[in-house]
Parts: structure tokens; C-alpha cells; sequence
């Protein structure tokens, strides 16, 4: 177990000079009062300042510095501003790629595929890289005879990846949907089972009234749409009363 640096004596003790040196990069109004220094190695000290700038509560002004050995006068490394931990941070940059939930598209907006995703893997192969593009081009008319036009299609990770997707979400069995339903997929009229090897976990969903309808959805996933589904008898509605034959005549009527 590591244990905790101990602060330089003497660094510990020059909070003027840091001072100093942070007034040369920020006015008297922008600094609040020393918070204490922290340890960052060996003759290496860093002290803290509060920072009084509108906008920026929760931040400090790090002034960080050091000495050569058996010297015993301070030098400056740098002066920073740091974020405490009650300071307000942007949140942490995320790619603009991983940021596209399924949804966000609009239309005309475009999101190409990388060359190298693992998701999908060429549906058909130029053979030898030797090639030249005008027999790259008949490799490419050939395949499209052979109906194999995709330049790329599903690879094996793709397809795995798609399925575990497809399982942990609102169209697998842990929805609360499916927790309540009478029975599963697997079971239902409507279910619609896709082709290849997916077809073994998967379908998809072909009751209009059903809040999965055109979606995919796992075969242990279920509703309270399921085609077999019949009411109990505390569920049935009353029965409607006996009907009332009225057998008033028009003079009757006319009388009142």
C-alpha cells in the first residue's frame, strides 16, 4: 500500500510567493483566500486559492511549486484554474457517433458506416489485391448478377451484436410487459419468425393492436395481445340487462 507524500517543508511554507506569482495572472478580486497546498512529489507542492469570479463556484486557482535540492527558495511551475469537486463541468465529451440514439435521425441527415466497423464484412471478395479496377469492376457486375449487389452484409460479431440488443430490450422477456403477459411469442398467431439463424431466438411482432406491431421481438417475449388470450370470469363484463318492451300505443301517448 502506497503511502501518503509528505509535504515540503519549505514549499509548504511559501504561500506568498504562489500568491504572488497567481496575482501576475489574475487581479485581487478574482482570488479568495488560500485553501491549503497538496503534495505532487518529491519538493513538489501545489497550493490552492479560492476563485471569486462569477461563473465559477466550486473552482480553485492551483499555483504548483518546486525547489532544486538544498535550495531553499520556491519556484513557480505553473498557475491554473481546476475545477473542485462542487464546481459546475461541462459533461464528458462524448463522440458525436455514440451520441445517435436509434430516433434521432431526421430526414436528409446521413450516418455513414466506417470502413473497418466490425459489424460488416464484404459480401463478396476482389480476390487477388493485384487487381485492376476494370477487373475489379467485373468481379463487382458479376456479384450483381448473382444477386450479391450489397457491397457489405452482417458479419457473424454484427449479427451477435444485433441480438443481444434485440434481448436486452423492450422486445425481450425481461420487459414488464412480458413479465405479465399470459404467455410468450412463441405460442402467439401473429408471430411472424424471421429467416437464417436468428429465426432460432427471434420473430416479428403482426398484430396491429399489439405495442410491439412491426417490431422485432424474442420468442420467451409475450403480451396481453397473445392470440390465444381469453378473458377469466372476473374479467368478462356484466351482462346487459333483459331488454324492456315498451307497449304504450300512440293514443296512449297522446292522452298524457
Amino acid at each position: 500500500m502506497a503511502t501518503a507524500l509528505k509535504p515540503d517543508a519549505t514549499l509548504t511554507k511559501a504561500v506568498e510567493v504562489a500568491h504572488a506569482a497567481l496575482l501576475e495572472q489574475a487581479s485581487p478580486d478574482q482570488v479568495g483566500e488560500h485553501l491549503g497546498c497538496v503534495a505532487e512529489g518529491e519538493r513538489v507542492v501545489t497550493h490552492l486559492f479560492a476563485c471569486t469570479m462569477p461563473g465559477y463556484r466550486g473552482w480553485r486557482w492551483s499555483v504548483t511549486v518546486t525547489r532544486a535540492t538544498r535550495q531553499k527558495q520556491a519556484t513557480v511551475d505553473e498557475v491554473v484554474l481546476i475545477p473542485g469537486d462542487e464546481a459546475i463541468v461541462a459533461p464528458q465529451w462524448v463522440p458525436y457517433r455514440e451520441r445517435i440514439q436509434p430516433g434521432d435521425l431526421s430526414p436528409g441527415d446521413l450516418l455513414p458506416v466506417e470502413d473497418g466497423d466490425p459489424r460488416l464484412v464484404p459480401t463478396y471478395s476482389f480476390g487477388d489485391d493485384d487487381l485492376t479496377a476494370d477487373e475489379r469492376a467485373q468481379v463487382k457486375a458479376v456479384a450483381t448478377e448473382l444477386y450479391l449487389g450489397r457491397v457489405r452484409t452482417l458479419s457473424l460479431e454484427g449479427r451477435d451484436l444485433a441480438a443481444q440488443r434485440w434481448y436486452d430490450g423492450e422486445g425481450g422477456p425481461d420487459n414488464p410487459l412480458a413479465q405479465s403477459a399470459p404467455a410468450s411469442c412463441t405460442s402467439c398467431g401473429f408471430l411472424v419468425r424471421l429467416a437464417g439463424s436468428l429465426s432460432e431466438m427471434f420473430g416479428v411482432c403482426a398484430n396491429g393492436s399489439a405495442n410491439d406491431d412491426g417490431k422485432v421481438v424474442s420468442l420467451d417475449h409475450g403480451c396481453g395481445a397473445h392470440s390465444e388470450v381469453q378473458f377469466g370470469k372476473q374479467q368478462l363484463p356484466e351482462p346487459l340487462p333483459e331488454h324492456v318492451f315498451d307497449t304504450l300505443t300512440i293514443d296512449e301517448i297522446e292522452r298524457f
